[in-house]
């Protein structure tokens, strides 16, 4: 038989699209052509797969050889199809033969020699194998993220083994997990954080809500310690949400140590829109994607262009981003949390001695950040110094009584719990209906409430904000209603409107 067909996949986005392989060896000069929609690098497949055969110790065929990879519309990058087109000469030059060849489905690279090399993006192709029932050989780098699908995977090291594979001759071993190695022995704690414990209650209510979050203050107060330890208060994800950020890991050709532990990821202000959106000519997720189902903590927030972060404004709504290319359209998960620190000034002071900034110098500071953009924050306070003598305090030993991340995450997960029991989401994400459902105020409280958003100039976002926080307040104090406290201390958390107001009003 001239003819073999095999089924691969290709990456699009966090998807993977089913590419059949056929080859034929046909009559005519001997020559290898290598069809549908390939990029450079899975052209170079050509030499790789013909070093590969000869030195397994099989004959390369003498012929015209037509590879055709469709569909023909769907662009192919990599050397992820070099295992299957190497196969698919063997079998259509009858030197190998398997029957069952379309229940399997292979990835790896070709080395010269005809070793396995790692593929990106294994992760969803072994989800999309697992649909259609089919099994899966990958090489032994890989077969960590073909366990976790739940697949069932074979691992080989060679060209060889997987032909005598195909053929009965020898019994491949089953991909298995790595064991997960545990985190740094040095465990981060909210006691490790002098005071701040204003600073220390919006961020158990951040946690509790997945509240949006920006942390306004002087330098050396705390913010990075603080957004560093927020993540002790986030419970484990799921097995489906910690599948779906691995899948994204994956098509980066990146592996998390701890799969089940929520994302953190902090880029350096100097990047740019498509490293942290996506994007590029070969569209690659960008770290609002690598921190799905987790957080994105964005330090010096005015150093970013605004551009960058104007940005980010679709994504915190939709919980996605779609890059538009010519060629294709992809779109990537971007489920995250985002917390932000910033200096209130150029000089990092606003008022005593050490402010240097004129008050024109301070708002063209602040006016780098966008009204809708900051909008987006449910929650923004201001960290200040530590009072006078809390150092000499704790230079001289005396006992910490800081309260511990387990407590407050005993908090967390407890109203975590009742607002899933209550209306199957965080309040973060609950809509406009939602609201009107699971926040309901008293006349009273809804004056005052209403009061307060014309007073400070806020937004109908801003209101709805105010009650999902209030909400996720009222939850931590396992109140069913919300009452005029917890409205108070929502409003308390609007501390970058208030910084806003009273320079425009006093300069």
């Amino acid at each position: 038989m001239a003819l073999s067909r095999l089924v691969c996949r290709a990456i699009s986005g966090v998807d993977a699209p089913e590419v059949e392989v056929e080859v034929h060896l046909g009559t005519g000069l001997p020559g290898f052509s290598l069809v549908g929609l390939p990029e450079t690098s899975v052209k170079e497949a050509k030499d790789r797969v013909r070093s590969a055969i000869l030195n397994s110790n099989f004959k390369f065929p003498s012929k015209k050889i037509t590879v055709n990879l469709g569909p023909a519309n769907l662009p192919k990058e990599g050397g992820r199809f070099d295992l299957a087109i190497a196969l698919g000469i063997l079998i259509a030059s009858e030197q190998i033969q398997c029957a069952e060849i379309l229940n399997y489905e292979c990835y790896g690279e070709l080395s010269l020699s005809g070793e396995l090399r790692s593929v990106d993006g294994i992760i969803p192709c072994a989800l999309a194998a697992k649909t259609q029932q089919r099994k899966i050989i990958v090489c032994p780098d890989n077969q960590h993220e073909c366990a976790l699908t739940g697949a069932q995977g074979f691992v080989a090291r060679h060209l060889l083994d997987v032909c005598a594979f195909l053929q009965q001759q020898l019994e491949l071993q089953a991909a298995v997990q790595k064991e997960i190695q545990d985190q740094d022995t040095h465990q981060l704690d909210f006691s490790d954080v002098l005071g701040q414990e204003q600073a220390k209650r919006v961020l158990e209510v951040a946690a509790a809500g997945s509240h949006n979050l920006l942390l306004i203050g002087p330098p050396g107060t705390g913010k990075s310690m603080l957004a560093e330890r927020f993540m002790t208060l986030l419970p484990n994800l799921e097995e489906q949400q910690a599948l779906q950020t691995a899948a994204v890991y994956s098509v980066c050709g990146k592996q998390r140590k701890n799969w089940f532990a929520p994302p953190y990821r902090a880029p350096h202000h100097s990047a740019s829109a498509v490293a942290l959106v996506g994007g590029g000519g070969k569209p690659k997720p960008g770290e609002i994607s690598l921190s799905h189902h987790g957080v994105l903590f964005l330090d010096e927030l005015p150093e970013f262009p605004r551009s960058v972060l104007d940005s980010l404004r679709q994504p915190m709504e939709t919980h996605n981003v779609t890059i538009s290319r010519a060629a294709n359209q992809v779109t990537f998960p971007a489920h995250f949390q985002l917390i932000a620190a910033m200096n209130p000034s150029p000089c990092g002071h606003i008022s005593g001695n050490l402010r240097r900034s004129t008050p024109d110098q301070i708002l063209r500071y602040l006016n780098r950040l966008s009204g809708p953009f900051l909008d987006r924050f449910a929650l923004s306070i201001m960290v200040p110094l530590l009072p006078k003598g809390m150092l000499a305090i704790s230079q001289q030993g005396r006992q910490n009584v800081a309260e511990k991340s387990v407590d407050i995450k005993a908090r967390v997960l407890k109203a975590r719990q009742l607002q899933f029991q209550r209306q199957g989401k965080l309040n973060h994400y609950l809509s406009s209906q939602e609201i009107n459902e699971y926040c309901i105020l008293t006349e009273e409280d809804a004056l005052f409430l209403e009061q307060a958003i014309e007073k400070m100039g806020l937004s109908i976002r801003a209101w709805h904000s105010l009650l999902k926080v209030a909400r996720s307040i009222a939850d931590l104090d396992d109140q069913p209603r919300i009452l005029k406290a917890h409205l108070s201390e929502a409003l308390s958390y609007r501390a970058m409107d208030r910084l806003l107001t009273s320079f425009q009003e006093a300069y």
